[in-house]
């Protein structure tokens, strides 16, 4: 299982995404869904379920699906809409330990297998009929698991660098950063122009450090030859070495008083608001985006998106392709039949089509990439899908003793200290677990000495 390269056909080409893989900003929201229909017995009795997203960018449009599909069903259903921030996961994991859990869940390609081996999720497989299981085909690892199918497919997304062109041209800067060290002196170079009006070179949303290198270190690791995550699939061994010049390269930035300051309490939706006013000249994300800055927040800038750099300047490795999921039924749901015809809404053509067409994303299902149209949004063309992006193998996920790798980095970069060590201890931890995981859950991690992370990249371009 760990030696499989998780691509997809030819004919999900075009699934870029314009989605946000980043949360919101921590508050919490129920959408006024309307009311529901009466059922088809005319008792007037609503059967109540809930459904919970951790997105923001795509919150206004799904409430309006809920709010349709609550005044069109036959059946009866009402869905409450829960749209989370930044503590989706933790309160995801608190629901579960009370009797609050929802009845479908937002999942993602960094939180489905977290949700499936935690038994929040119930397969899907007796509601699919053959048709939809030809119309949406599934990945192996990231629909399904042991035979299984627990999500279907919406859209994709890529990874770019950000950028404020305007600032760029202020301070002279022709190009955006192909290498670690142009990183650190473009930010530097962008703070100095961009000092009298408050505007800051680089930031992340450091309030979530994982969040923050997810969409940062982990990209320009990939794209330098590494795991994004820090697993070795050639060892079957987690080693973070190859993350020492991206943190270094980090620290250094915050040092040159070229970052934002206060990020270390920094959302992504606030660093988005931010960059939207000019005072943000780089940051990292998804192809969430082009579609923030036309419909949450409405960029003042003119602004584009680059590939991220790399270690020196050299490809050796692919960007990682994400995606695969959207939408995930509860085990805990005492009404999957009526959270499933809310799902089915959901996955409906035109649901899906409009989704793409208002630039929330690009589908990866064929029949709807093949027939909605390309969003006319500003930035689109920075994050289509280039020879370098490609579909990483799924690594093991393990839970470690002690501070947690992004922690762990984040930490220095604020305080300092012995980075070699930090990665040493790293390593020891993080393969203890992996270990730990092998012997007793069964996972299974086999080497591939053949591993070539240079051959994942453009099996999406056009």
């Amino acid at each position: 299982m760990m030696k499989r390269t998780l691509t997809t056909s030819l004919s999900l080409i075009l699934a870029l995404g314009l989605t946000a893989c980043g949360n919101g900003n921590g508050s919490n929201g129920s959408a006024d869904t309307g009311d529901a229909a009466k059922g088809s017995s005319g008792s007037g009795q609503k059967t109540k379920i809930s459904y919970w997203t951790g997105d923001r960018h795509d919150a206004d449009f799904v409430k309006e699906k809920v709010a349709e599909f609550n005044k069109t069903n036959t059946d009866g259903i009402e869905v409450e809409l829960v749209v989370k921030g930044d503590d989706f996961d933790t309160a995801l994991d608190l629901s579960f330990q009370t009797s609050d859990a929802p009845d479908v869940i937002r999942v993602k390609e960094n939180t489905i297998q977290t949700f499936y081996k935690k038994g929040f999720l119930a397969p899907i497989d007796e509601f699919l009929t053959d048709e939809l299981k030809a119309k949406f085909p599934a990945m192996p690892d990231l629909n399904e698991f042991d035979g299984a199918r627990y999500s279907l497919p919406n859209y994709g997304t890529t990874m770019r660098l950000v950028y404020n062109k305007d600032l760029f041209a202020k301070a002279g800067i022709e190009h955006p950063p192909t290498t670690l060290q142009e990183l650190v002196d473009t930010a530097k170079k962008l703070t100095e122009a961009g000092k009298a009006d408050g505007a800051y070179g680089f930031a992340q949303n450091f309030k979530n450090p994982s969040s923050a290198f997810g969409r940062s270190a982990r990209v320009i690791a990939e794209m330098s030859g590494f795991g994004g995550f820090g697993y070795d699939f050639k060892t079957a061994r987690y080693d973070f070495s190859g993350f020492e010049p991206i943190i270094q390269a980090f620290k250094q930035i915050k040092d040159d008083g070229s970052m934002l300051p206060g990020v270390e309490s920094l959302d992504i939706d606030p660093l988005r608001a931010q960059f939207a006013e000019g005072k943000i000249g780089m940051y990292m994300s998804y192809s969430s985006e082009p579609g923030v800055y036309k419909n949450q927040f409405p960029a003042k800038i003119d602004w584009a998106a680059a590939p991220v750099p790399t270690i020196d300047g050299k490809v050796k490795g692919a960007s990682g392709f994400l995606g695969g999921q959207w939408l995930g039924l509860s085990s805990k749901s005492e009404h999957k039949e009526a959270a499933w015809k809310f799902m089915q809404f959901m996955y409906d053509d035109q649901v899906l089509t409009e989704y793409q067409e208002k630039g929330f994303g690009i589908s990866m299902v064929p029949s709807i990439s093949a027939a909605a149209k390309t969003p006319d949004v500003n930035g689109i063309e920075g994050f289509l899908p280039n020879k370098n992006d490609g579909v990483w193998p799924v690594y093991p996920t393990v839970a470690p003793e002690g501070m947690k790798s992004d922690d762990a980095f984040f930490k220095y970069m604020l305080n300092g200290g012995d980075l070699k060590a930090i990665i040493a201890d790293l390593n020891k931890r993080y393969n203890a677990a992996l270990d730990s995981t092998i012997a007793n859950d069964g996972l299974k991690a086999e080497p591939d000495a053949g591993f070539d992370p240079a051959g994942l990249g453009g099996k999406f371009a056009k």
